[in-house]
């Protein structure tokens, strides 16, 4: 096979298995490809150095990346077809200590929207999200690692807003993870000067019910969706962050104040997909299996920092005496069965 027909049959492969990330990575001796699935790297194939590098060089070449620089990080992205399928690809590469290139990259076609009250492990935590909804203005934020479904969340949300209340929803993304007919969605471009902060601000004179704005990443980015939330729009958006409580911080270190987050946050909710225990293969199930198919293999698990805990936490600067912890709630979905002895070992201590 060619270099082309290796790329193309590792792309094609890993959307037909419904992955998000191929990872190439160099040992020593030879190049390791790695599929995540499940939160977990899955090896897939070895190849040797020259193969792996001729490899990440075609890749870098598709992603419009300098394919003579081996020593500084670079990123690019690729818009592609293959067997009249779409691929909407991210690149990222990185030099080890033996300038030997690393490859990640990250298929965003492959997130798709799902009916989100099938896919979270306790319905009362999604009735709850769901009441910080009825507010018409104030700041709804999201946290957790790549990949955990904020994005289908927030969409999942919206829809009927958009759909049955015929409200106004504007995106702000970078870069648009899924595409949404009801929703009004604006790309991020830093190369062209288009910025979160340039969006948001171009974004209230289409005078939106509500705007979802991808991440706040910077402090400009913050503080104009602070201001949004202040003048009376109900805005959603993400933050990195370990924990509920942790989005605090992280925004009061984008330089917003406390009184600032007081006035606007109606709820903070972290988020992780779980693996749900597969009743007919129990610890044993793999993406081959046909009882859970896709992304039913897994689930979403909450927590949510709102209402009387909000206060507390505000008042008292710790976290509330009776706040239930995303541990807590990983606790007793175990203990109710839907969670592996093993997967509950693996999540507990994160």
């Amino acid at each position: 096979m060619t270099i082309e027909e290796i790329a193309q049959e590792i792309l094609i492969t890993a959307q037909n298995q419904q992955i998000s990330d191929i990872h190439l990575l160099p040992t020593k001796h030879h190049y390791q490809l790695y599929f995540r699935y499940l939160d977990s790297l899955q090896l897939q194939q070895s190849y040797s150095l020259e193969e792996g590098e001729k490899i990440i060089l075609y890749f870098k070449y598709l992603g419009e990346m300098n394919v003579g620089e081996k020593r500084k990080p670079q990123s690019g992205a690729a818009k592609i077809t293959l067997l009249k399928r779409a691929f909407d690809l991210r690149f990222s590469v990185l030099s080890n200590f033996r300038a030997q290139e690393s490859l990640v990259i990250r298929l965003l076609k492959q997130q798709q929207l799902f009916q989100l009250e099938k896919q979270v492990f306790l319905p009362q935590q999604l009735i709850k999200i769901k009441e910080l909804l009825t507010k018409s203005k104030g700041l709804i934020i999201f946290s957790g690692p790549v990949d955990s479904g904020k994005t289908t969340t927030m969409y999942e949300l919206l829809k009927p807003f958009a759909q049955t209340e015929k409200m106004q929803v504007i995106t702000i993304e970078d870069p648009v993870e899924i595409e949404a007919v009801d929703f009004f969605q604006a790309q991020v471009n830093e190369k062209s000067g288009v910025t979160y902060a340039s969006l948001l601000k171009a974004s209230l004179r289409h005078h939106p019910d509500i705007i979802i704005v991808g991440e706040i990443r910077d402090e400009e980015t913050a503080k104009m969706t602070i201001r949004i939330a202040l003048t009376g729009h109900l805005v959603l958006t993400t933050v990195h962050a370990q924990n509920a409580i942790g989005v605090i911080a992280r925004l009061i270190d984008l330089g917003v104040s406390e009184e600032q987050l007081k006035q606007t946050i109606n709820g903070i909710i972290y988020q992780r997909l779980l693996p749900e225990t597969c009743c007919y293969c129990i610890e044993n199930c793999t993406k081959s299996c046909q009882q859970l198919s896709g992304k039913m293999k897994r689930k979403v698990l909450f927590e949510l920092l709102a209402g009387d805990d909000l206060k507390e936490f505000f008042l008292q600067k710790t976290r509330p005496k009776h706040f239930p912890t995303f541990q807590y709630y990983l606790r007793k979905v175990y203990a109710y069965g839907y969670l592996s002895e093993k997967n509950y070992q693996k999540y507990a201590q994160l």
